[in-house]
């Protein structure tokens, strides 16, 4: 993304309650339960939801026993799918059971722990910016901050007739790359059929729109709340879920690129997850450091190979230094090996239901390692010393 001067961005989150997440959510919470007991397991555990129907299935090698059904059915709970009238209820559901273990195959490159191979192949990539105190861009930063207020308006009570499925999208205007206001904001919210428009569009604009974004509204933000009129039937009713369909919504709401890989389900064996938490680690310890306003990171790795075939990095021209001076200073400081990503990071921890919703980044909770920015004063020493070096010399 290099557009320059006055141009408009819009970044889409949803709800714990969406069927995607739905999904997305029962598949981090069987890996965090087979982790608590086996951190050594090989776990991609994915999930469909359909009208009246959960299905589990994947690839499962531990010695973990663990009740699939039964953390299924909590999680449906949790999100609040408790009530006949909603077609979709945690009682009643049928919970599906596919599961068999990793591929013989696969295993052969990932079985060392101290010298692991990818799990598979492939790219992942990891951004950060200044542009926000999270180094998040301001789009995905504040459609996750809705959905989560809309979530918890509807959990401790404070809007009643809110139902579990719900989606945010906001559209920033940027002034020479800077986000100024919020030009458009779109929510829908599931809702009781008792519930009318305007109260709905009054309670969404008070109590979740205006805590969120008051500061970026004007007299010219557009508002887009259930724009249809109507938003009663929802979750897998309405629309079937799946495990890993809400992968740009996870990272960075369509800034920089993406790998394809998603996150939900997978032990840090899967690249697709571990290593696109180091490249945002990589990338947010650069913006840290001061040696680029924005940059982007890429890695790709090649099934059964410890350590990453290529390192990519671009930082849209923001760079302070040499781009090739960085480049140096990533690979001195950082070790692009699985092995080290996984311990460096601490990944083999029941941690993974906590970054299903919201955002995978840009959350500041002390089991997210990969946001510590811990390598910057690293970086920013070093860089100020090649500067002096390269003075020095001319």
């Amino acid at each position: 993304m290099r557009l320059v001067g006055n141009y408009l961005f819009t970044s889409e989150a949803v709800t714990e309650g969406h069927p995607d997440k739905v999904c997305d959510l029962i598949s981090d919470s069987i890996l965090d339960a087979i982790y608590s007991k086996d951190p050594h397991a090989r776990v991609s555990c994915e999930c469909v939801a359909g009208m009246g129907f959960v299905l589990i299935t994947g690839e499962i090698t531990t010695s973990a026993i663990v009740d699939y059904q039964k953390i299924a059915r909590g999680v449906l709970k949790d999100v609040g799918y408790t009530k006949a009238q909603y077609g979709f209820e945690h009682e009643s559901v049928g919970v599906l059971i596919s599961i068999h273990e990793q591929s013989p195959d696969i295993a052969l490159g990932v079985a060392s722990d101290e010298n692991m191979g990818a799990g598979d192949q492939g790219m992942m990539s990891g951004y950060a910016t200044n542009e926000t105190p999270e180094m998040m861009p301001m789009p995905i930063l504040l459609a996750h901050r809705l959905a989560e207020r809309l979530a918890e308006v509807r959990k401790d009570g404070t809007i009643q007739y809110l139902r579990p499925d719900g989606k945010a999208q906001v559209t920033v205007e940027y002034v020479n790359n800077i986000p100024q206001r919020l030009d458009a904001v779109v929510i829908a919210a599931q809702h009781d059929p008792e519930a009318t428009l305007p109260q709905i569009k009054a309670d969404i604009k008070k109590y979740v729109i205006e805590p969120v974004c008051g500061k970026y509204l004007d007299e010219n933000t557009k508002f887009f709340i259930n724009n249809t009129g109507r938003f009663v039937i929802g979750g897998p009713v309405a629309d079937s879920g799946c495990t890993g369909r809400k992968i740009i919504s996870d990272t960075y709401g369509g800034v920089g690129n993406h790998g394809g890989g998603a996150f939900s389900g997978k032990d840090p064996s899967k690249v697709d997850r571990s290593s696109a938490y180091f490249a945002r680690y990589i990338a947010k310890n650069i913006v840290a450091a001061g040696l680029a306003d924005r940059v982007e990171v890429q890695l790709a790795y090649v099934i059964g190979c410890s350590n990453a075939i290529s390192f990519f990095l671009d930082t849209y021209g923001t760079h302070k230094i040499e781009p090739m001076k960085i480049v140096e200073l990533v690979r001195k400081h950082f070790d692009f090996r699985l092995s080290s990503i996984v311990r460096l990071l601490d990944l083999r921890r029941p941690i993974y239901k906590l970054t299903t919703n919201y955002g995978h980044f840009g959350r500041p909770l002390p089991e997210f390692t990969w946001e510590l920015t811990d390598v910057a004063p690293k970086l920013a020493r070093d860089a100020a010393e090649m500067q002096t070096q390269s003075t020095g010399s001319e």
